[in-house]
């Protein structure tokens, strides 16, 4: 790229053996290869240093700022995550605020108030225990003030969700479960309802 910038430059001087086998051609040929060189590196640094375009290198400086890695694994819920964690200020407290932002990183949860100094913290997409819930619950508590009391809410199959669906004790041995399984049948239910 820089290579054939220099040589249309230099060109119309007419002063340069501009071949690749003379002396000005291997320098332009190396100057040029240099400059593409710090233009690349140029180019991933001017990248990395927004989190809104970082991809590898800029995350991770980012990430290494908060005492837990967020709870998301692509690049876009990294950048989610990394921004929902700059924004929490001494206005962040409220039940809204905290539960964008713990939605912010990557974990599908939301918080709710239970009454004065308690949080709920459900998983509504999730039936039981979500499997990185010790990584989860970790970056939770740190995220909500500590005066607040944090209740996680793990979804489970009801009686009255298995009346409603319809579900008989024939229908759970045709579906082939054991109890733990027969505890995650959980219906599909609108978020709003939980």
């Amino acid at each position: 790229m820089y290579e054939e910038y220099l040589r249309a430059l230099l060109s119309p001087l007419g002063i340069y053996r501009l071949d690749r086998d003379s002396l000005s051609g291997a320098e332009i040929y190396a100057l040029g290869k240099g400059l593409d060189a710090a233009s690349d590196r140029l180019d991933q640094v001017e990248r990395e240093s927004v989190t809104a375009t970082a991809e590898d290198e800029g995350l991770r400086r980012r990430e290494s700022l908060f005492l837990r890695r967020p709870a998301a694994s692509t690049p876009e819920e990294r950048r989610a995550a990394i921004a929902a964690l700059l924004q929490i200020d001494g206005d962040s407290l409220t039940p809204e605020a905290i539960d964008r932002t713990i939605r912010g990183c990557g974990i599908r949860a939301r918080a709710i108030e239970m009454g004065t100094n308690k949080i709920r913290v459900v998983f509504p997409e999730t039936a039981g225990i979500p499997p990185e819930f010790e990584q989860i619950e970790k970056i939770v508590l740190d995220i909500l003030p500590c005066h607040l009391e944090v209740e996680f809410y793990f979804r489970y199959l009801t009686w009255e969700e298995c009346e409603r669906a319809g579900y008989t004790w024939g229908f759970v041995e045709a579906q082939g479960y054991d109890w733990d399984g027969f505890q995650l049948a959980i219906p599909p239910e609108p978020e709003e309802e939980i």
